[in-house]
């Protein structure tokens, strides 16, 4: 989520601001391979954002590690309806400068068929490349990152202690790569997956306070295992250029309405968080290792198996995790009028499914997976 002007941390009684980042592949709309036209894409957005009025403008669109990919990215959000309309202008802007380009976007996890990504030129980009090796070869991956506003670096640590047994239900709600180099992975997340390789990824350890928090970034770059700081790849973070906790857990959502539900209950558990912080309850000290396993699970089965509960770390249905979700969170969906969009937002996903539910479904078997890139592209940016 980027701004054309620093951020201070959020002060007074109305709902903190949100944003939202997505990651979406380049892809040919015909035979649904990868498109390594970023840069030409990029410029074209450019070009279109320069000749429009200042307010109208959006965000930019950029390049990723990959010259497949793309990122968007909205302004700081008070609404959700605001933050619909923005991620739905940031979609639409990629779109069309990809179709003049010649290409579709598509908010697919992983790209699903056979294919060797081109790196994006850079100075940065090639040091990872040399310091992570083969790891990188399987980074083609899009993810939703969502921001929201601080008070204080002192409550998003308190907020990262606390929300860690809640973002595998997030994960699981957002799944959507079950494809991977041609082949169904068996996953409904198979991103999770490659990025659990890395490490520096997946759920971080209680932290307790601020000072705890910079000394272990401190001792991470120390290793000389990271590039930098931004390479803190956990599934939530304290951001580096925001006064934000950014939660990086969940895939690039197919549906735009999937990524606001995923954006207003990150929202609302961030609050639910730092008021349970402010209040002095004690974080669950539920190992990372148990975390981990939440996950997979997430991962595993998406919203179609069993998941480990939050408050008990035992296997139930997806759906009950869910209900337990919004029943955590609902006094902060409540206070920012996103109660029954949240409420109506996990009952349709529940009953339509997950972007991994409608790839299998778009598979009309045989070896071709073009019918379920081209499916994806229809849902990314709907008419």
């Amino acid at each position: 989520m980027r701004d054309q002007q620093p951020w201070d941390y959020h002060r007074g009684p109305g709902p903190r601001t949100l944003g939202v980042e997505e990651e979406l592949l380049l892809v040919d709309p015909g035979s649904g391979l990868p498109q390594p036209l970023a840069g030409t894409v990029t410029e074209i957005a450019a070009w279109h954002a320069d000749v429009r009025p200042k307010a109208d403008r959006g965000e930019p669109v950029k390049p990723e590690l990959f010259r497949e990919m793309l990122e968007i990215g909205t302004r700081p959000c008070v609404t959700a309806d605001e933050l619909a309309e923005q991620l739905r202008q940031a979609r639409s802007a990629a779109a069309a400068a990809a179709k003049e380009a010649g290409v579709a976007v598509a908010a697919l996890a992983t790209a699903p068929m056979r294919y060797d990504p081109l790196l994006t030129p850079s100075d940065r980009y090639r040091l990872i490349q040399d310091r992570y090796a083969r790891l990188i070869d399987d980074k083609l991956t899009c993810a939703c990152h969502v921001h929201v506003h601080l008070a204080s670096a002192e409550e998003g640590v308190g907020v990262l202690d606390r929300i860690r047994p809640w973002l595998a239900p997030l994960l699981a709600l957002s799944a959507n790569s079950p494809f991977w180099q041609g082949q169904d992975t068996g996953y409904a997340s198979w991103r999770h997956q490659l990025w659990s390789r890395w490490p520096m990824s997946g759920p971080a350890e209680l932290y307790g306070d601020v000072d705890a928090h910079e000394e272990t970034t401190r001792a991470m770059l120390a290793s000389e295992v990271l590039v930098d700081d931004h390479m803190v790849y956990f599934d939530a973070r304290l951001s580096r250029s925001y006064p934000t906790v950014e939660v990086r857990v969940g895939d690039v959502c197919q549906h735009p309405e999937d990524a606001l539900l995923l954006a207003v209950l990150v929202r609302a558990l961030v609050e639910t968080e730092a008021r349970a912080w402010r209040a002095g309850r004690e974080a669950d000290p539920v190992p990372t290792v148990v975390l981990r396993l939440a996950a997979w699970r997430a991962s595993r089965f998406g919203l179609g198996g069993e998941l480990l509960h939050p408050l008990t770390w035992r296997p139930a249905p997806a759906a009950a995790v869910l209900e337990a979700l919004v029943d955590h969170v609902t006094p902060a969906l409540r206070a920012t009028g996103d109660l029954d969009r949240a409420v109506r937002g996990t009952e349709l996903l529940l009953a339509r499914g997950t972007g991994a539910d409608l790839q299998r479904a778009a598979h009309t078997g045989g070896v071709s997976l073009a019918p379920v890139v081209a499916d994806a592209v229809r849902r990314t940016v709907p008419a």
